[in-house]
């Protein structure tokens, strides 16, 4: 049995008879029959493929029940079990508070799964969607269109082995037979992934909208499923779009107020209980979180506010705190981005223009930016993380002499900590300004690391010599080709025949992939008067500084880590002239 639901209704089926509908559906349907109804043109190579990685799972639909009794009483009547328990339903109750114009906190949508089992002996589910429409109630409307139009009635194909070529393989299959993406999310709750797909128009399966679910988080291949779906949107895109100001905002008041710190990620809090803790307006502050609930940095219920693991990134005490970030893109970076025009027009630094300095000379000058300035650098540290493994730092631990890693303009050392303690026989030397060198002497004690370490005052003209291995971090998009060029030249100076850099930044791509090194560039132009560079410009660049680009690897958060060496003989070795470690400035 098909059901067909037709393109303009006449006759609106009740949630009962849809309901027995859909149980029918999936109790006489399996994978390799039902496909070909989907996909009506499939050759015999392109159904075994589909076949052999995607399984019919469920079909779903959307119910109305004037309470929870009502649900119970529709689910035993088919023979399914009525004390399945619901999960709440991010991505339908997104979809059905765009569609409907409406704020999604007031839409209870919820997810049940009662199984089924298949006339192919096969287990499968009826995927419900609910919300709770008593007599009466303002949402009627709502129910009465989707029962009539029956939007998020699809199929859903659960993926074997999801991985990014595979998924591509699949939506490209679908995309050739007519199907349209559709939408999708990830849904934190169950730790899943969705796509979903408009049916191609010749489809006899009886849908017209298909899901394919990916167990586990894969933003990558959602975010690139969305921009297609975008793309066929372009006024809904574009508003999204120019409200990005409206999330940085409302991320930079939840970390200023330490809404964050106040939640908890397991147990829920009201409005009012947690205005009073943060000094807030209950109203105003139940409404900014309403925001992020869309967002994603809470989510909310009829208890009140959780904390969400992005949320939790801005909790001042978290490992890897990011409020910090927030607070300066939400603050004097977000000030200066407002004469973005400026720097277009004239070629100047937006913030130099506003503040009258550059922002180095003003972070440093006020006593709360600067140590928010150094903290917000080290924000983004996870991308350190393999940095401890890479080659060139385990052949200087290793070396038969304690090697010696010079970290320039290393901020407070977060990067030359996490070296000195996952390599007890390395030492480093911090070369910095004055008030960074105090802030970095205090984070490596705390590492446990400083008596292994000079702190050395002074400017890229004073890298010592006789290091092993050099590190700039974040250090060249902050300065133009030719400032860049004389930074790598006292660097090329200082190393010794046989040393290492490293150079961590985020690199351009040679084509239009999606990278956060874009919007990044546009950052260093407005705020900073430097540039993000694509990896063949980085070669340039240490070419002429008497340096060879040898590699370049990917690190967390966009960014990659450049391996260069002197130019030339890479084998002699030169005498150290590097002080004993010792905790002294020199």
């Amino acid at each position: 049995m098909v059901t067909t639901i037709p393109s303009e209704p006449t006759t609106i089926p009740g949630d009962a008879a849809r309901l027995t509908s859909a149980v029918d559906f999936v109790r006489e349907q399996d994978t390799a029959t039902l496909l070909p109804l989907l996909l009506p043109g499939l050759d015999g190579p392109e159904l075994r493929a589909l076949v052999e990685r995607c399984r019919f799972s469920h079909a779903a639909l959307l119910l109305f029940p004037a309470d929870p009794q009502e649900l119970r009483t529709r689910l035993a009547d088919c023979g399914l079990d009525p004390a399945v328990q619901p999960q709440p339903s991010v991505v339908v109750r997104e979809r059905l508070a765009a569609r409907h114009r409406r704020d999604a906190a007031e839409l209870d949508v919820h997810i049940l799964r009662p199984p089924v089992l298949g006339l192919d002996g096969v287990q499968r589910t009826v995927e419900i969607f609910t919300l709770t429409v008593p007599p009466g109630s303002p949402l009627t409307p709502i129910a009465e269109q989707e029962r009539r139009w029956q939007h998020e009635a699809h199929l859903a194909f659960d993926i074997e082995q999801p991985d990014p070529l595979v998924l591509r393989g699949l939506c490209a299959i679908l995309a050739r037979h007519g199907a349209r993406p559709d939408g999708g999310g990830y849904n934190r709750h169950e730790d899943g992934t969705v796509l979903y797909f408009t049916a191609p128009a010749d489809s006899k399966a009886g849908y017209r909208r298909v899901e394919l679910y990916l167990h586990g988080d894969h933003r990558d291949v959602l975010a690139s499923h969305l921009a297609e779906f975008r793309a066929t949107q372009p006024a809904e895109t574009l508003l999204r779009l120019l409200t990005g100001a409206w999330a940085t905002q409302a991320l930079a008041v939840f970390a200023e107020l330490r809404v964050p710190d106040a939640l908890d990620t397991r147990t829920a809090t009201g409005a009012e209980a947690l205005a009073r803790e943060v000094g807030a307006d209950p109203e105003s502050l139940a409404r900014l979180l309403r925001y992020l609930t869309m967002l994603g940095a809470v989510t909310a219920d009829h208890d009140g506010f959780r904390l969400t693991e992005l949320g939790a990134l801005l909790r001042a005490d978290s490992a890897g705190s990011m409020r910090p970030l927030a607070l300066m893109y939400g603050g004097p970076f977000y000030r200066s981005f407002a004469h973005l025009a400026h720097t277009v027009r004239t070629g100047e630094t937006a913030f130099d223009h506003l503040f009258g300095e550059n922002h180095f000379d003003h972070f440093a000058r006020d006593p709360e930016l600067a140590p928010l300035f150094d903290q917000s650098m080290a924000a983004s540290s996870r991308m350190f993380e393999p940095l401890t493994t890479h080659p060139v730092v385990t052949a200087a631990s290793a070396a038969p002499a304690p090697g010696t890693v010079v970290d320039v303009a290393g901020g407070n050392g977060e990067l030359l900590a996490r070296l000195l303690t996952a390599h007890p026989r390395l030492n480093g030397v911090l070369l910095e300004r004055p008030h960074v060198v105090e802030a970095a002497r205090r984070s490596l004690a705390a590492a446990g690391c400083g008596e292994r370490c000079e702190y050395l005052v002074g400017d890229f003209a004073d890298v010592p010599a006789g290091g092993d291995l050099y590190l700039l971090s974040r250090v060249l998009h902050d300065w133009d080709d030719d400032r860049c060029r004389e930074i790598l030249r006292h660097l090329a100076r200082a190393m010794p025949a046989h040393a290492d850099l490293l150079i961590v930044e985020r690199v351009l791509p040679a084509d239009d992939s999606p990278s956060l090194a874009v919007p990044w560039d546009l950052h260093m132009m407005c705020n900073v008067g430097g540039r993000e560079r694509r990896t063949d410009h980085y070669a340039r660049l240490l070419a002429e500084a008497g340096l060879t680009l040898v590699d370049r690897s990917p690190l967390p958060l966009d960014a990659s880590v450049l391996h260069a060496r002197k130019a030339g003989d890479e084998t002699a070795e030169v005498p150290r002239q590097l002080p004993l470690p010792g905790g002294r400035e020199a």
